[in-house]
This record gives structure tokens, sequence and C-alpha cells, in this order.
């Protein structure tokens, strides 16, 4: 397996500086095809889609896979979707709050794509903090609290958006502030088991995947 990957990794048409411009290009796509009215339904249909290569993506070039990174991914993907399953059916977690139609099929309330998007933000964001090579920010508590906030400041752009394209709904007229506070320490527990398992922490690819997020939903928020 280890060697299927590494040499579909060397394989010009799957090289990392292609798969840059595919993901720059899909996510200016996806910027431009949410703004225009007459491409909207389209790129709302497309999401789930792009939420699941993205996630091919970033696991593809993960350097020296082990069991541990296994373990990561299915922990992430598992433990990301029951707590909005339990966010969805008690409200005491997030806040109240349901899924609409733009993530695709419901399972117990809520997408099962919600997963994958949970293993993406983590995992792109733990390899971001990890890449700094100052001494402080070698230190794991650090790396965590960071990780943690940038998950929460990234959350405070997606959900206008989020709520714009009906990916999800809140009940109340206003986002908790609960929702906030909820994102911060579910991040800080995600990012514990990526930080202390010990498997590779070094993805080029998944910089890029991070610097994208933050870009597209900036831009959506801004035009």
């Amino acid at each position: 397996m280890r060697d299927i990957l590494k040499n579909s990794r060397n394989n010009y048409f799957l090289s990392e500086k292609n798969t840059i411009i595919l993901l720059i290009s899909m996510y200016l796509a996806g910027i431009i095809g949410l703004r225009w009215d007459i491409t909207r339904e389209v790129f709302k249909f497309l999401v789930p889609f792009n939420l699941i290569f993205t996630a091919f993506v970033v696991v593809f070039f993960h350097k020296n896979w082990n069991k541990y990174f296994v373990f990561f991914i299915v922990f992430t993907v598992f433990a990301g979707f029951f707590v909005e399953v339990l966010g969805v059916e008690t409200g005491k977690i997030f806040g109240k709050y349901h899924y609409q139609t733009t993530l695709g099929i419901k399972i117990l309330q809520v997408p099962p794509i919600i997963g994958l998007n949970w293993l993406v933000l983590i995992y792109v964001v733990g390899v971001f903090c990890a890449s700094f090579d100052t001494k402080i920010m070698q230190n794991k508590i650090i790396q965590i609290v960071l990780g943690a906030s940038v998950m929460t400041f990234l959350d405070f752009l997606i959900e206008p958006i989020a709520i714009k394209y009906h990916f999800w709904a809140w009940d109340e007229p206003q986002i908790p502030l609960q929702n906030y506070v909820a994102w911060w320490f579910i991040s800080c527990f995600l990012l514990i088991i990526f930080r202390y398992l010990p498997f590779e922490k070094n993805n080029k690819i998944a910089i890029v995947v991070l610097l994208l997020q933050f870009l597209f939903f900036l831009a959506l928020n801004l035009i």
C-alpha cells in the first residue's frame, strides 16, 4: 500500500504542483459559481463532491502511512460525525440547529460527509501548527491551543456562508456563543489525538488546503 501511494504521488499527473493548481482552480470556481445566481444551485450540488475530493487529496499526499494515522482518520471521522449527531439531537453542544440540503443525504439528521469535514480541518490545521520551526511553537500544548483557535476563527468565517447556502440553519436568531466555545474544546480534543499519535506531520498540500479554505470563506463573506 505504501509503495502504491508513493509511486502514485510521483506520477506527473498526480504531482503536488498539478494538484495545487487543480485545488486553486476548484476553489476559485466555487467562489464564482456560488456568487452567480445562474450557477448557484449547480455549485451547491457540487459542495459534497468538493469535500470528498479535498479529503482524498490531503490523505493521498500524507507521507509514511502507519496504523496510528489510519486510527486518526477513522476516529476523527466518526467522532466528528457523532458529536454533530448529539449536537443536533440535544441542542446542548453547539446550540439548537439543524442540517439542510446542501451537504447531501443525512443519517440520524446529520450528513455523513460532515465527519470528513472535521477530518480535513483538524488535519490541515494540525499540519499547519506543526510546521513552525521556532522553539516555542514546537511545544505540543501551544500547537494544540493555537490550532483550536485557528479552527474556531475558521468556523467564524464558515457560519454565515453555511447559513446563506443552506448547509445548516440555527433555530435561534443569532449564532450562539456556545457554538464557538464547543468548537474550540472539541478541536482541542481532536488536535490532542493528532499531535500525540506518532505519525508524520508534514504535508505541503494540507497547508495549501488550509489557506484555500480561509480565502474561500473570506471571499464569500466579503463579496
